[in-house]
């Protein structure tokens, strides 16, 4: 699989990730045989980058990993994780002894010694602003218990405040055929600074896949059940903060511009990956068998012009009003 240098950190990872939000929580029950299975098949695949968070089954997911990353010594894999999303939220818990304490509890659930990249979960917007924060954070990377940090942002004004400090390897930002405000400015901000740019919800919550109707219902533990209207946190990771009828109804006039062979994931797959600025996108995966469609997308030859223009045109008229000026 093509791979591409992350930022700041230096190392190349694979164009498709695979993020495991899936694998520990909100998204109805994953067995642990099925969660490796899924690790292993994308690995065979070509995957390189993996993206999980502390706050995935309250480290369900870091500790299936790091069990993968023990019985597959073998496997080439540039592990990226999240922190602060355990705490309240509030500014004045990101400091220095916190980042230790969460940093050390994603290593001993990892089993590593040192961690690939730590991003900033989404915390409150002042953080972003808070030299003490990116200071507490370099002395991270200076204790080797971190190789390289970033951040995860809710809103595109975020991403450049983050975009704009020297250590900021890479920007973790919601980017799909949904949500185009990061083409604007964010993307091209961050290709200059040499940041990498990971685009996460890429098929905004499996709209994008084409396979739901307005009949659909999610289990009550998922998240597209319970944070339709953000009840349990910020309503743009849910369907993109798209409400889910319009959803539906675009989603099947995206369908119809997929190219023969491709399914409507891949080709929102595809889309993102050649929009320039992005280093990786990272769709989750409950099965193999979603996870293997997923890394063939990265094979797909380059959308033409007439695509491109055809999914601005249906956001433009179905999307935008809903979500362009929220983040």
């Amino acid at each position: 699989m093509e791979q591409r240098v992350l930022g700041r950190t230096g190392r190349p990872v694979s164009i498709v990730g695979l993020g495991t939000w899936q694998l520990g929580a909100d998204w109805g029950d994953v067995r642990e045989e099925d969660a490796l299975a899924v690790l292993d098949a994308s690995v065979a695949d070509g995957v390189t980058l993996f993206d999980t968070a502390d706050v995935y089954g309250d480290g369900r997911s870091e500790r299936l990993i790091g069990r993968f990353l023990k019985e597959r010594a073998d496997a080439r894999m540039f592990v990226a994780t999240k922190f602060g999303r355990r705490a309240e939220q509030r500014p004045e818990h990101y400091h220095l002894a916190n980042f230790r304490a969460w940093a050390d509890r994603s290593r001993a659930n990892l089993g590593v010694e040192r961690l690939d990249l730590v991003q900033l979960h989404c915390p409150p917007t002042p953080v972003y602003s808070s030299d003490e924060v990116f200071d507490a954070l370099d002395t991270l990377v200076a204790e080797e218990r971190i190789a390289a940090y970033g951040v995860s942002v809710e809103t595109c004004a975020e991403a450049l405040t983050a975009i704009a400090r020297p250590g900021v390897a890479s920007v973790q930002i919601i980017l799909n055929a949904f949500r185009l405000k990061p083409l604007e400015r964010v993307l091209p901000a961050a290709e200059a600074a040499g940041v990498g740019i990971l685009a996460r919800v890429p098929l905004a919550s499996g709209l994008l896949s084409g396979r739901y109707s307005e009949r659909t219902v999610f289990a009550a533990d998922d998240h597209r059940t319970y944070n339709r209207h953000g009840e349990a946190f910020d309503q743009g990771e849910t369907f993109s903060g798209v409400d889910f009828a319009t959803g539906v109804e675009a989603a099947r006039e995206f369908a119809a511009l997929a190219p023969g062979g491709a399914t409507p994931a891949q080709t929102a797959l595809r889309w993102i990956v050649q929009q320039p600025g992005v280093t990786a996108v990272i769709p989750g995966a409950r099965n193999v068998a979603q996870a293997r469609s997923n890394a063939a997308a990265a094979g797909l030859a380059p959308l033409p012009v007439a695509t491109l223009d055809a999914v601005r045109e249906l956001y433009d008229r179905r999307i935008r009003p809903q979500v362009h000026d929220r983040w």
